[in-house]
C-alpha cells in the first residue's frame, strides 16, 4: 500500500530526442499509446499550443474503475505526474504507469534513431565509421557477460576434440579435458590482452575524451534520409567535421558543424544538433576509486549499439568497454551505475569462479558419468543432459549479474538510476516481458542475465544500507523471483 493514499508520484523523463521533435513525441503517444487501448484509458485529452505539449488521462482498472490520474508535460526534462485515485492503488501500478510511459518514449527513440546522423571521434585517433549493426554476438562479447558464453563455445569445441583425438590417438583420451581446461584457463587468464588487440580506441589518462555529435534530421525530411545521403558522403562530413572543428578547437562546435552540413546539401536545423563530450577516463577512475581498484585499461568500440562490460581474471587484469552507443544515450549519473555493475563482476571475480564451475561440470561428465553411463552418451539423452546442465549454469550465473547489481547499488548509490538505465537499454525486453510465458523463457534461457522487469523491480525497492552478503542476497531474490513467474 502506498503512503499516504492520494499523494501524487512526479517524475522527471529524460528523452533522448531534441524538443523540436516534442509535438511529433506527444503525438505518438497520444495515437500509439493511448487511443488504441481505449478500453483502459478514459478521459484522455491532448494540448498543444508554442512549444508546449501536455496530455492528461485516466487510467482504470478492468473493472472500470478509476486508478490512476496522469498527466505529461513538455519540457527539459518531461514532466510525469501520476496521482492515485483512492487508497487501495498499490505502488507497483504506479510504477507500472510510469514504465509504460518510458517504453513508449524508448520506442519513439529508437524510430528516430534510425535516421539519426551520429558521429564519434577521439582526437588523434583513426576516424572510424560508426557500425550501426554490429552483431551481438561478437568475439568481443564471448568474453563478456560474465563470460558464459565463450566457456559453452569453449567446451562444445571440446567435444568435436575428443571425437578427433579418439580417433587419431586414442591412448591420449583421457588426458584431453585437463589440456582443453588448461588452455580455456589461458584464454580466461589473458582475456583483457586479447580483447584489447581488437580495441578502435583506447582510453588514457592523455586522452580521455570522446566527442559525440548527433544530428536529429528535421522530420519533414525522415523520409528522404536513405535516398539522399549515403554512406560515402556521411563519412566525408564526419572527416571534415574533425579536420575542421575537432582537430583545432578540442571540442564540437555546433554552429561550425550546422555548416559543413549545409556545405554537403544537408538541410540542417541548429536545435536538431546535439553534441556531448565524455571524460571516460574520469568516469572510470571514479568508479575505480570507490572500489579502491587500480585503473583498469579502458578500450572504446565504435558501435551504436549501448553496452557495456568489464573482463578479466581480477582487479588487476581488468579491462572495461564501453560502445559509443551507451556513451551517446546514457548520462553521467546512469554511466556510473553501469561501470559499478561491471566492477561488481571484477570484485566477485566471476569469470573465474564461472570457470570453475564449468570445469569442475566438465571433469565430471567426462571422467565419472561417461565411464558408468556410456550409454548416454551415445544417444540423445546426452542432447537432454546437455540441454540442462547448461540452463542449470546459466541460471547460477543470474545469482552473479544480481549480486552485480546489488553491488553497484551498495558502492556507487542511486539503485533507481541503474534502475532507470535498465530500462532505457532493455526497453525491447521489458515490453515483452509483459507476457508471462515469455518471463519464463527469459529465466531458463541460454543468458546470464535476470529478466529486466526483475532486475528494474528488484532496484527500485532497494536498500542498499540493508544488504550485509550480496550474493546470499542475491540468490534468494533471483530463486523468489523465478518461483513467483511459475506461479503466476
Amino acid at each position: 500500500m502506498m503512503p499516504p493514499p492520494f499523494l501524487p508520484f512526479t517524475y522527471r523523463l529524460d528523452p533522448e530526442v531534441p524538443p523540436s521533435y516534442y509535438e511529433k513525441l506527444f503525438e505518438f503517444i497520444y495515437t500509439q499509446y493511448l487511443l488504441p487501448q481505449n478500453h483502459r484509458f478514459i478521459a484522455v485529452t491532448k494540448e498543444s499550443s508554442l512549444n508546449n505539449e501536455k496530455l492528461s488521462y485516466t487510467i482504470t482498472n478492468p473493472q472500470s474503475t478509476p486508478l490512476l490520474e496522469v498527466e505529461i508535460k513538455s519540457g527539459t526534462p518531461i514532466e510525469l505526474t501520476i496521482t492515485p485515485l483512492n487508497a487501495s492503488v498499490q505502488k507497483a501500478i504506479v510504477e507500472e504507469a510510469k514504465q509504460d510511459i518510458l517504453i513508449t518514449l524508448q520506442v519513439f527513440s529508437q524510430n528516430v534513431r534510425n535516421t539519426t546522423i551520429c558521429f564519434a571521434w577521439q582526437a588523434g585517433e583513426k576516424i572510424i565509421p560508426e557500425d550501426y549493426t554490429k552483431p551481438e554476438k561478437s568475439f568481443n562479447r564471448l568474453f563478456f557477460e560474465t563470460q558464459v558464453l565463450f566457456f559453452m563455445i569453449f567446451i562444445a569445441f571440446g567435444m568435436f576434440t575428443f571425437i578427433a583425438i579418439a580417433l587419431i590417438a586414442p591412448q591420449s583420451f583421457w588426458i584431453a579435458p585437463l589440456i582443453l581446461i588448461s588452455i580455456q584457463f589461458i584464454f580466461v587468464f589473458y582475456s583483457n590482452r586479447f580483447i584489447a588487440r581488437k580495441a578502435e580506441w583506447h582510453i588514457t589518462q592523455t586522452n580521455p575524451l570522446i566527442h559525440i555529435l548527433e544530428y536529429y534530421l528535421p522530420v519533414s525530411a525522415l523520409s528522404d534520409f536513405k535516398k539522399s545521403y549515403t554512406p560515402k558522403t556521411l563519412r566525408s562530413i564526419k572527416k571534415q567535421i574533425y579536420e575542421e572543428i575537432i582537430a583545432k578547437q578540442g571540442r564540437v562546435d555546433p554552429e561550425s558543424a550546422q555548416q559543413i552540413f549545409l556545405n554537403h546539401n544537408m538541410p540542417c536545423e541548429i536545435q536538431n544538433l546535439k553534441t556531448k563530450e565524455i571524460n571516460v577516463y574520469l568516469l572510470v577512475k571514479n568508479i575505480s576509486e570507490r572500489f579502491h581498484f587500480p585503473m583498469p585499461k579502458i578500450i572504446i568500440s565504435n558501435t551504436l549499439v549501448p553496452n557495456a562490460a568489464a573482463s578479466g581474471p581480477s582487479p588487476k587484469r581488468s579491462l572495461v568497454l564501453l560502445t559509443t552507443g551507451i556513451l551517446a544515450q546514457l548520462n553521467e549519473a546512469e554511466l556510473l551505475g553501469v561501470l559499478g555493475h561491471e566492477f561488481g563482476h571484477l570484485r566477485g571475480r566471476d569469470p573465474l569462479i564461472l570457470y570453475g564451475l564449468i570445469s569442475t561440470e566438465f571433469l565430471f561428465r567426462f571422467y565419472v558419468l561417461l565411464p558408468l553411463f556410456p550409454v548416454i552418451f551415445s544417444s540423445l539423452l546426452f542432447f537432454l543432459y546437455f540441454w540442462a546442465i547448461m540452463v542449470f549454469i546459466f541460471f547460477i550465473a543470474k545469482f552473479f549479474e544480481a549480486r552485480a547489481d546489488l553491488i553497484s547499488a551498495m558502492v556507487v548509490g542511486n539503485p533507481h538510476i541503474l534502475a532507470e538505465s535498465l530500462e532505457k537499454i532493455g526497453f525491447q525486453r521489458l515490453l515483452c516481458e509483459r507476457i508471462p510465458s515469455y518471463r519464463i523463457q527469459e529465466w531458463l534461457g541460454m543468458d546470464p542475465h535476470p529478466p529486466i522487469y526483475f532486475r528494474v523491480n528488484r532496484l527500485e525497492c532497494l536498500q542498499p544500507e540493508t544488504i550485509r552478503y550480496p550474493l546470499i542476497q542475491s540468490i534468494k531474490d533471483v530463486t523468489r523471483g523465478f518461483i513467483a513467474t511459475l506461479r503466476r
